[in-house]
């Protein structure tokens, strides 16, 4: 996974929400795009969940992007085509 690829989905107009999956087979979801935030060097985002929890992601530990199909049906009041 590259700085640029995420920063691509992370920027997208519109935004669709994504699953981050990491290579430990956990899967963190970004529903907004106010959840995620870069480090300065661009190599470690901070995903924001539920309440007050956060994950610190290494993104050389990012395996690949998902859409996050549910929640962008909820957000868009349909399924994605």
């Amino acid at each position: 996974m590259t700085v640029e690829q995420l920063r691509h989905w992370h920027q997208a107009q519109p935004f669709t929400p994504f699953i981050v999956h990491l290579a430990d087979g956990a899967k963190i979801s970004v529903p907004h795009r106010e959840f995620l935030s870069h480090s300065p060097s661009g190599l470690t985002v901070v995903i924001h969940g539920e309440g007050e929890s956060m994950s610190v992601v290494d993104l050389l530990l990012v395996t690949r992007l998902e859409i996050d199909s549910a929640r962008a049906a909820n957000q868009n009041g349909s399924t994605l085509h």
